[in-house]
């Protein structure tokens, strides 16, 4: 037996030699697969990695809650309530900054530091310099991608705006927290270095500069493994109730750790929706290439059973040569995949502020790439090595018996005569092997289905620019005032240089509920005939919001489980704190967040209050842009602008890279598929129609008449394949869109025709790569060694 193995074993490495080519076809498909799935499980584990380091060794906070103004001597409360490990509270403050190398208005996020030593939770990673003095209140640390961005060091001063009036500070250290991994700015959609960054100062400054002393507006608190954290917040609300708080909420909620998560998510979803595509296509090529095997070998396989070999180890014979053929694309994926994992962790870092990447080996990556490539080719030889193992001796020993061609009915005779000999041969083969024929549409319209179900999303992308920043927030610049003001503030802000105009709004924080559904979120009042912040439904008509009643986001509205006409229990967070039943009167669409909006008016009148507002939408003379950037910095009650078209810029920014690089990966990988599939398919009608091609070079035919014979049949088959894989790629991103839509935002089905037309301009040149060189060995046919070969 051993010897016999041993052939079997000689006869496996000879069919590998023979299959070379188009194993390396096979493998590149299996690699690609299995890279992406190593490059996105690594990632996340990169990623998780990364993070659990930083929160663990800086001491991240499990819960946090923002107040008014409350009183230092409770945080004694606070760390008696069970379950809390320990508690701090600090002073947080966004303001303006003034940059002299900058000539647009920048905001900052102040945190408050001890007075003496180290914060006890979201503690600050110090790079570069010290920390700050108490006896020296002016300064600061500043965020390493703010400082980076604007190369400022330990020394250098920057003036900022408290409360109307300036200040310098000064920066002696450039540091890092937990708490700010994702740096949002102000109305953005991603980080925004130029434009926001974080100080940390001194508490006592802080209490000074904004008559805060003994007193608190943020606590952070970290817990006990066994802590019931819903208990936990509900105690701390009823506790922080008296002194204005606008409801704790844990770590999921954070905003930065929000967008850490809801971006590993989208990994997660990646690794289990791409790789399938490839692997199912190698299986269809693996069970392509064996049944061909299998027919060419019925002789061998005949010879090996009368020689004594079982049933089984015939099967398993092919089985192992599907094995060891996907064995070389599973080593190039996971060269693939490591490569691509430090890339897009790398991109990653453009946009989360972690000290550093931990590149980590995960070998749970390699495990499940490995296993799921080898499961697809066993699944892809299974039914031919099953054919190569109920074949009889006997009957293995004759030939195989010829095809019968006879008139065929798929075209009608009038447009058969109408076509030339060769292209009536292509139709003719075409017809007489439909399942191979249709295999291999299948494979070139998978490859087409995913360059159109990845591509789309860069269509989604520009959708939501356009959609928000042009058809929804439409103003030209966005203040937030650092208390809540009445309307007069409006008339401050009109008599700043360069504005146009002035809509004011109104946030409230409230908890929703609906039955056994809760949300924490808030309530913007804008006036109902808003021209600066528009709502859209569904079908992107411009809705106003009543005049009473609630209007909602459909995300919003799915998570309360309530629809349009129910009554939905409102909760107010501020003032008065009123409780009400609010009907629901309009839905809307929006990509970002769960918003909720209500008439300005209205709002204020639920809430007990006359007229108040805390922010405005504002409208600008672009020729007095920099009259209005320097006079906006001297208004007192104004907390940050946010320009339209920094944020654009940003966006922009920010993505050029990330897309330029993933359009080239998705090409070429979705390429990969196409060109595996066409070459596999030639090659195989290659060695069968060997003969028949031969004998039409000795008739006469030309090269490029025989290659044609031959690739003329890939071509028509790719062009029948490009519309069913782009319906294909349709579904293909639709499920993406469920996929990697989060609780954040939502990926909305966007997908321009010229998307498609890249996507089946990338599969015909794949297509056309392979078709050279397989016309290469058609052009090296040895016609007297072909002809000799037996039927």
């Amino acid at each position: 037996m051993v010897g016999f193995l041993r052939a079997l074993d000689r006869k496996l490495l000879r069919d590998l030699w023979r299959l070379k080519g188009q194993g390396i076809a096979v493998g590149i498909i299996i690699a690609c697969g299995v890279g992406i799935m190593i490059m996105a499980l690594g990632s996340l584990a990169s990623l998780e990695e990364s993070r659990s380091t930083y929160y663990e060794r800086y001491r991240f906070a499990d819960v946090f809650a923002d107040v008014k103004r409350a009183p230092n001597q409770i945080v004694g409360e606070i760390r008696e309530i069970d379950g809390v490990k320990s508690a701090e509270t600090r002073i947080t403050r966004i303001v303006t900054l003034d940059l002299a190398d900058f000539n647009e208005p920048a905001n900052a996020q102040l945190v408050s530091l001890p007075d003496e030593g180290q914060p006890t939770l979201n503690n600050v990673m110090l790079h570069e310099g010290r920390w700050p003095d108490l006896a020296r209140p002016e300064e600061a640390i500043v965020s390493r991608a703010f400082a980076q961005e604007h190369d400022y060091h330990s020394g250098d001063r920057i003036r900022a705006i408290f409360n109307g009036r300036t200040r310098d500070i000064e920066i002696v250290g450039i540091g890092d927290s937990p708490e700010y991994v994702w740096t949002l700015g102000i109305g953005g959609l991603l980080p925004d270095d130029k434009r926001f960054g974080v100080f940390w100062m001194r508490r006592q400054a802080l209490e000074r500069a904004f008559d805060l002393e003994g007193a608190f507006n943020n606590v952070t608190v970290s817990l006990l493994p066994n802590a019931v954290e819903a208990d936990v917040i509900s105690r701390l609300d009823n506790m922080l109730a008296p002194y204005g708080a606008v409801g704790a909420y844990n770590r999921e909620d954070q905003f930065s750790n929000a967008f850490v998560e809801s971006e590993m998510g989208q990994l997660v979803a990646m690794a289990a929706i791409i790789p399938p595509v490839f692997l199912v296509v190698s299986a269809l090529l693996i069970h392509a290439i064996l049944s061909r095997l299998i027919a060419v070998e019925r002789q061998q396989i005949g010879l090996l059973k009368a020689f004594g070999f079982s049933n089984l180890e015939v099967a398993a014979h092919y089985v192992k040569l599907a094995v060891v053929l996907s064995l070389g694309g599973v080593l190039a994926g996971f060269v693939l995949g490591r490569t691509l994992a430090r890339l897009l962790t790398h991109l990653y870092s453009n946009t989360m502020r972690f000290p550093e990447i931990v590149h980590v080996f995960e070998p749970s990556a390699f495990v499940i790439g490995a296993g799921a490539a080898i499961v697809a080719a066993v699944i892809g030889a299974l039914n031919a090595a099953l054919k190569a193992a109920a074949l009889q001796p006997a009957e293995a020993m004759n030939p195989a018996p010829p095809t019968v061609y006879r008139r065929g009915g798929i075209l009608p005779l009038w447009l058969t005569n109408k076509l030339d000999e060769p292209t009536r041969m292509i139709v003719r083969h075409i017809t007489r092997w439909p399942i191979r024929a249709a295999m291999t549409t299948f494979g070139i319209a998978a490859s087409m289905a995913l360059l159109v179900g990845t591509l789309f999303a860069f269509d989604s992308t520009d959708e939501m620019i356009d959609t928000i920043y042009y058809r929804t927030d439409v103003y030209d610049a966005a203040v937030t005032f650092a208390e809540i003001e009445d309307e007069t503030a409006l008339s401050e802000l009109d008599r700043v240089p360069g504005v146009l105009e002035v809509e004011p709004t109104r946030d409230v924080y409230v908890r929703f509920r609906n039955g056994v559904h809760s949300e924490r979120g808030s309530i913007t009042g804008i006036r109902s005939d808003a021209k600066y912040k528009r709502l859209l439904d569904r079908k992107e008509t411009p809705v106003s919001v009543a005049e009473s009643g609630l209007t909602m986001t459909s995300h919003l509205a799915s998570l309360l489980n309530i629809g349009l006409g129910e009554r939905l229990t409102v909760e107010f967070l501020e003032g008065k704190r009123p409780v009400l039943d609010i009907p629901i009167t309009a839905v809307v669409e929006e990509y970002i967040g769960h918003a909720a909006y209500m008439n300005i008016e209205e709002l204020g009148r639920v809430m007990g209050e006359s007229r108040t507002i805390t922010g405005a939408f504002l409208a600008l003379d672009p020729d007095l842009s920099i009259e209005f950037n320097d006079a906006i910095l001297d208004r007192p009650q104004v907390a940050s602008v946010a320009l339209r078209s920094a944020v654009i810029e940003t966006f922009n920014e920010t993505l050029e890279e990330t897309i330029t690089i993933m359009m080239m990966i998705y090409a070429v990988i979705g390429g990969a598929i196409a060109a595996g599939v066409v070459y596999n398919a030639a090659r195989i009608s290659l060695t069968e129609r060997g003969r028949e091609l031969a004998s039409l070079r000795v008739l006469g035919f030309t090269h490029g008449e025989v290659s044609y014979v031959l690739l003329g049949e890939q071509a028509m088959l790719a062009i029948i394949a490009i519309p069913i894989g782009s319906l294909l790629g349709t579904a293909f991103a639709h499920l993406i869109v469920l996929g990697m839509s989060t609780d954040l935002y939502r990926v909305p089905y966007v997908l321009e025709p010229s998307t498609r037309g890249f996507a089946a301009a990338v599969v015909l040149v794949a297509v056309f790569l392979a078709a050279v060189l397989v016309a290469n060995r058609i052009r090296n046919l040895d016609l007297i060694e072909v002809l000799k070969t037996r039927e």
